[in-house]
């Protein structure tokens, strides 16, 4: 986990204790090994009953059994509930006949088998706080949410994005507002710029838990049901939210999903290793200004449009540095305010044509595509400031500027600003034919 995602996680827990002192409760935060923690304070506390969020991460599913031989071993009851997704995967599986292949289209229709997802839990009340009043424990500081000093990261988080229920709530309610937006929500019309903020950016706080997946999804069909006409899946609001459900439900029945050896699923290709151009890919330093832009916000606020997501991705594995999907993965899994296993993993073997995805002839140009929705580079211009001074026709390519021009911008390429590291066209033109010949030999 990078910075800004713990100060994102941070600033959750500190929301949800205000929140819960409201009601007359508190939130205790516990350091360390989970089954040293629970053993330390089941009998101190003389707790009879631990729940959790069923999860479909590895981690989480060993994590699951073990607490349930602890529960039995010291005599405490283990819930395991269905909360941070909409269905119970395990459901979905077993409709469909058993573990994938599970195509969307077939898994929509399994969907409709299962009916709407189970109706939200009512929200506490007071009153039911009051008669789940914790005893006075004599807890000291060590309880607290700790503060990022404590966890050795820098004060300050520069993330435009603030954690927590109150700030995820109010961006649902800021969307919600607008139901024309939300009935002719489609995902592919949306405009890949920080600029020009064209989707709902409620990822990370049902990342993290600060918002109810279900909460949501009811709240659009209410809506849906007041419209004439709204789009529909896979490219309506809902829609997405059924795509998570997608990866969700694969990556809980998929050994290895985060990896391409051992993945059922995953097309096995011979990826280059190449440490430099890794980090040059990861530090912003490809020389295409579109592609650095998308890495530089990344860095700086721990978000990106899911258009520059794909761009990004596609640049390192087949469009143009022929590179593992895995190593993205793993600096998404680090930068991104809302990492997820099933959805990070997922969309990166999407993009790299390892899986799902079978039209890989099409490859994201790192000039043309950021051109077309922000012509005059203004995106570039706040990520890169070092090329603000380009005219609009040299933003994407200021290679091709004169030394003159280069020098009137304040700018050298090769010396204020790199050169493109390869040339696109070369490059996506031999990749392409690698994956041509991959595809054919695992296909006979």
């Amino acid at each position: 986990i990078g910075a800004l995602r713990w100060h994102f996680l941070l600033q959750s827990l500190e929301d949800l204790q205000k929140n819960l002192c409201q009601l007359g409760s508190c939130l205790l935060v516990i350091q360390g090994e989970y089954e040293s923690v629970l053993r330390d304070h089941v009998q101190k506390w003389n707790i009879t009953q631990v729940t959790l969020d069923a999860e479909v991460e590895p981690f989480y599913k060993e994590m699951d059994a073990n607490i349930r031989c602890l529960g039995e071993e010291l005599g405490f009851e283990v819930l395991s509930l269905v909360a941070h997704s909409l269905y119970d995967t395990k459901r979905i599986l077993d409709l469909n006949g058993g573990t994938p292949p599970l195509t969307y289209k077939r898994f929509l229709h399994v969907l409709s088998l299962l009916g709407d997802p189970e109706v939200p839990v009512r929200n506490l009340t007071a009153e039911d706080f009051e008669r789940c009043r914790p005893p006075d424990l004599g807890l000291d500081e060590s309880y607290k949410v700790p503060l990022p000093a404590d966890l050795k990261l820098p004060s300050e988080s520069l993330s435009p994005w603030r954690g927590g229920e109150t700030e995820g709530l109010r961006r649902l309610e800021q969307h919600l507002i607008d139901q024309g937006w939300v009935t002719s929500f489609t995902k592919p019309r949306t405009i890949p710029k920080s600029l020009l903020p064209s989707t709902t950016g409620l990822s990370p706080y049902f990342s993290v838990g600060c918002l109810s997946v279900r909460t949501f999804f009811y709240r659009l069909s209410n809506i849906y049901a007041q419209a004439k006409h709204h789009s529909l899946p896979p490219v309506s609001l809902q829609g997405q939210l059924l795509w998570r459900e997608f990866f969700y439900t694969v990556a809980s029945a998929t050994p290895n999903f985060t990896k391409m050896a051992g993945n059922p699923i995953c097309l096995q290709i011979r990826w280059y290793e190449d440490a430099e151009r890794l980090h040059k890919w990861k530090t912003a330093q490809t020389g295409f200004p579109w592609i650095d832009a998308i890495m530089t916000q990344l860095r700086q606020e721990g978000w990106i449009h899911h258009l520059a997501r794909h761009a990004v991705a596609c640049f390192l594995t087949r469009g143009d540095l022929w590179i593992s999907w895995e190593e993205g993965m793993k600096v998404f899994e680090e930068l991104l305010l809302d990492a997820d296993y099933s959805i990070n993993a997922g969309n990166w073997m999407w993009l790299s044509a390892s899986a799902f995805f079978h039209q890989y002839t099409r490859i994201f140009c790192p000039v043309r595509f950021g051109k077309r929705t922000d012509p005059e580079g203004q995106y570039i211009r706040k990520y890169l400031p070092v090329l603000k001074n380009f005219p609009s026709k040299y933003i994407y390519e200021p290679w091709t500027a004169s030394e003159e021009e280069q020098k009137q911008a304040g700018c050298i390429i090769g010396q204020d600003y790199p050169f493109p590291m390869v040339n696109h066209k070369e490059a996506s033109d031999h990749n392409l034919q690698l994956m041509k010949q991959v595809r054919e030999e695992q296909y006979r």
